[in-house]
């Protein structure tokens, strides 16, 4: 028993010899990676004080996943056949009053299926979240089970067992310690939640732009109609006097000949600007889920207000407020978790279990009468620890493979600074530009009104020509078309700047808030 005894102590202290080593090789190798890492780049330390919180809210959901049906055979929405194509064409039984630029942003918003689907990532992400909770939490498995078995023995022998056994048996099990793999997981999910939000908000951003500039194109489509009727009805009033000219003998038939061409140029174009008129329709009742036949009354006017923001406040705006810069931020965020996962298998992972049971010979879980026991269960709580000491590097190269993929995430947030910053000090000299066009053209379209009507005097008092009339129509149409284009141009500069600040601003109003 001596003999035994010291050959187990020698035994003993021959394996400690080898793994302490080995653990402490193991530990130093991964500090000083972590502290040459942390000199390379540092990253602004995670906040996980509110994990407990999580936890607390498990249980709690907003109202609108409370109402959703949960069964994995619900029929949805989206299961429904598509409507027929008789359907769109034709008008829709709802009425629609006048929409504003505004009210159609908020139509869209809330009907578009692009919305609705990033809504539903949202949701997914937060269930994602709660998934995650729960790893954090204990498993309990539970279960109950029969069995039957024959064992031979002897002739004439009495039977030493029961031929039946009932088992009911509980297992708990709790991660003690896995290398803060749960909690990195956790605050994974809740970044990848925030990033669908993000996600969303950037699509209704990208929506409520589409929306506007749709709807300033039809505005300026209406106007290219007003401005062709004006041309129609001024060329119309100049062949009649022409044409009055040429019967007296007052103007050879060329000049008649030249306002009818005229006239039918005019007509071609006003039949343009009105199939532009109904195709910008169609594709604002597109965007707002509405009938391809839908009349409706969309209002508004090209109008010029000076842009109250300056290039630094719109520059601070956006660093703070655009999504896309924060989506990438977040994808840090979410990297440097993945980096915690990886480096969490090179830890000892600690595991705890509790096991209970209760047996019998009859589902009561009585015990046996050829078991002599007073209790008929019983129980066990076991607490292990498991370490891979080496691997081939396995576990640590994919741990720095994380860490330069979190590297690479801080790279692109510098890229999309720069690319944020330039997009807005692209938007901002747009408007500057657009600005001086609309002066510009509001004094052509002055200057033409002038020379269009001191034409016509001079053409009726005989002391001008007929192409003198003619040129000064064409000037003035030209004028007018560059003034609305201008105004148009204006707008959507300004949709764009506040987009590209990360600001909804649904009725393009120009506010300095």
């Amino acid at each position: 028993m001596v003999l035994k005894s010291l050959l187990s102590t020698l035994l003993y202290r021959r394996l400690a010899l080898i793994l302490v080593p080995a653990i402490a090789l193991s530990l130093a190798s991964f500090n000083t990676a972590r502290a040459a890492e942390s000199k390379e780049y540092s990253i602004d330390p995670v906040h996980e004080n509110t994990i407990l919180q999580d936890v607390i809210d498990l249980p709690k959901e907003d109202p609108a996943i409370q109402r959703e049906e949960l069964s994995p055979h619900a029929v949805e929405e989206w299961d429904k056949p598509l409507p027929s194509a008789s359907a769109q064409v034709g008008p829709s039984n709802a009425t629609q009053g006048a929409i504003s630029i505004g009210e159609a942003v908020r139509l869209a918003l809330d009907n578009n299926p692009q919305i609705t689907s990033a809504i539903h990532q949202s949701r997914a992400a937060k269930y994602g979240k709660y998934s995650r909770v729960g790893a954090l939490l204990p498993t309990v498995t539970g279960g109950y089970s029969y069995s039957y078995s024959e064992t031979p023995r002897a002739e004439g022998s009495a039977p030493t067992q029961a031929n039946t056994r009932y088992t009911l048996f509980f297992n708990i099990r709790q991660d003690l310690f896995v290398g803060f793999r749960n909690i990195s997981n956790l605050m994974r999910a809740r970044f990848s939640e925030e990033q669908a939000k993000l996600n969303r908000y950037n699509q209704e951003l990208s929506l409520l732009l589409s929306v506007q500039e749709n709807f300033l194109n039809l505005l300026r489509a209406r106007e290219d109609v007003r401005s062709a009727q004006d041309s129609v009805t001024r060329l119309e009033s100049q062949l009649k006097v022409t044409r009055a000219f040429y019967d007296v003998g007052l103007r050879p038939r060329l000049d008649v000949l030249q306002a009818e061409v005229d006239l039918a140029e005019a007509e071609d174009t006003l039949l343009q600007a009105e199939n532009s008129v109904d195709t910008q329709r169609a594709r604002m009742n597109t965007l707002l889920q509405l009938n391809l036949g839908d009349d409706v009354d969309y209002v508004g006017e090209l109008k010029y207000e000076p842009f109250p923001l300056s290039l630094e406040a719109c520059l601070e705006r956006a660093y703070k407020n655009r999504p896309d810069l924060l989506i990438f931020k977040k994808a840090v965020d979410i990297a440097r978790q993945d980096s915690r996962v990886a480096a969490s298998t090179l830890y000892p992972q600690i595991t705890g279990e509790f096991d209970w049971s209760q047996f019998g010979d009859k589902p009561d879980l009585q015990g046996s009468p050829y078991v002599n026991l007073n209790r008929y269960d019983q129980w066990s709580l076991q607490i292990g620890l498991t370490w891979d000491l080496f691997d081939f590097g396995q576990n640590f190269f994919t741990w720095r493979q994380t860490r330069e993929a979190e590297k690479g995430a801080q790279a692109d947030v510098a890229s999309q600074y720069l690319e944020a910053t330039y997009d807005v000090k692209s938007r901002r000299l747009q408007i500057d530009e657009t600005a001086k066009r609309i002066a510009v053209a509001q004094k052509r379209v002055e200057q033409g009104k002038e020379g269009y009507r001191m034409a016509v005097a001079r053409y009726q008092a005989q002391v001008g020509t007929n192409n003198d009339v003619l040129d000064a129509q064409s000037r003035l149409t030209s004028a007018e078309s560059t003034l609305t284009e201008a105004l148009v141009d204006y707008e959507i500069a300004v949709a764009n700047l506040y987009v590209s600040i990360g600001a909804k601003n649904v009725d393009l109003a120009l506010v300095a808030q």
